[in-house]
Parts: C-alpha cells; sequence; structure tokens
C-alpha cells in the first residue's frame, strides 16, 4: 500500500521540525555555569 504524496510530506515536515527542536535543545543544554571560585589565601613568603 502506497502513502499518498501529501501524507509523505507532511510526515518528513514533522520529522524535520523534531530533529530542529532536539538541535535547539541539546545546543542550549550545555554544562552550567560554575560560580566563580573564590581565589584562594595565598602563602606571603618572607621575602627578607
Amino acid at each position: 500500500m502506497r502513502t499518498r504524496t501529501a501524507e509523505r510530506y507532511a510526515r518528513g515536515f514533522t520529522a524535520a521540525l523534531v530533529a530542529v527542536a532536539t538541535l535547539l535543545l541539546a545546543a542550549n543544554a550545555g554544562p552550567a555555569r560554575a560560580e566563580t571560585p573564590e581565589p584562594a589565601p595565598r602563602a606571603v613568603a618572607d621575602s627578607r
């Protein structure tokens, strides 16, 4: 049984929309930004 042309186009269009939505979600789901770490206290060397 052959599918109608309009049905094939509709399936292709739907698949394209799903692919674009997936790519957009994947692009936005990157690693979360880490908070800026507090600088570690420096050991002050005696420079005498």
